[in-house]
């Protein structure tokens, strides 16, 4: 699989977006900017995961990436929290 320098820049974009949105809604004092990027691409992966098998699909586009990437990080900031203490969301 080969992916160009412009399509890396767009993951990147959209996991910084996606993962700053996800710590905003959570409420979350985030974790740092690569640890946003890391935390929304890992999103994008869940969602793109979930989603399908949910029959769930938003549509196509740069914003609607970023709305599904945010929406899969906050489902990962969630999971991460009941699992690291605390039990609360």
């Amino acid at each position: 699989m080969y992916i160009s320098n412009e399509g890396l820049l767009v993951i990147l974009f959209v996991g910084l977006v996606a993962g700053w949105l996800a710590g905003k809604v959570v409420r979350g004092t985030g974790f740092g900017i690569i640890g946003d990027i890391v935390v929304g691409i890992a999103g994008a992966l869940v969602a793109s995961f979930l989603f399908p098998k949910l029959g769930i699909h938003i549509g196509t586009g740069l914003i609607s990436e970023i709305v599904y990437s945010a929406i899969g990080a906050v489902i990962l900031l969630l999971v991460v929290r009941l699992v690291r203490g605390g039990g609360r969301f």
